[in-house]
């Protein structure tokens, strides 16, 4: 498994909301063992619980940028991510206007060998950067996708300056490479509110 230079596992600025936690791996002579979610853990954490109501994997190639995907005010999903196998460089960008770090990013590198688990509150736009040669990302949401709900701002916004590593050839879906960016969501008022 081929990975991109080290770097911390955190960056950017905390947002509200965002809990971010490493998890324990229980290793012995087959591998290991991680749990990825608790709700009990999430609650005396955050004073928030969680209920699963849908579970989902995302399979990439190395390069491959996913987001910034996010749900405007209304329905949408609160997601608990995490990587269960390769690693990502996972990004969150708060997009909820009249938030205190409204248009400021975090980002968190997740890997199947420093397991970490991330809760990404409604407004807060979610993507990430496949930094192994396949990253998968387990994704449990507390609402079912609901097609067409979901919108995306441009990965490459200039004034988001997201970290994507540099030489790293990117592949991103044609959809998220038509978004517009977080300027012209705020015009047009498709952005979720604090």
């Amino acid at each position: 498994m081929s990975t991109v230079s080290s770097a911390p596992a955190q960056t950017g600025v905390e947002l509200p909301g965002v809990w971010n936690a490493p998890l324990t791996p229980h290793p012995d002579v087959r591998g290991h063992f991680v749990e990825v979610f608790r709700d009990s853990t999430l609650a005396e954490e955050t004073g928030a619980g969680f209920r699963a109501v849908q579970a989902s994997l995302s399979v990439s190639r190395r390069g491959v940028i996913r987001g910034v995907h996010y749900f405007p005010d209304g329905p949408g999903q609160v997601k608990v991510v995490s990587c269960a196998h390769g690693e990502v460089l996972d990004v969150l960008v708060d997009l909820r206007v009249g938030s205190p770090t409204f248009g400021r990013w975090s980002g968190t590198r997740l890997s199947q060998d420093e397991p970490r688990a991330v809760r990404i509150p409604r407004g807060v736009g979610h993507s990430f950067v496949a930094l192994t040669d396949r990253a998968v990302v387990l994704y449990l949401c507390d609402e079912e996708y609901v097609p067409g709900r979901e919108l995306t701002v441009h990965p490459f916004d200039a004034d988001l300056d997201l970290p994507w590593p540099t030489g790293l050839a990117t592949i991103v879906s044609d959809r998220d490479l038509a978004a517009p960016s977080l300027r012209e969501l705020r015009e047009r008022g498709l952005l979720p509110t604090y």
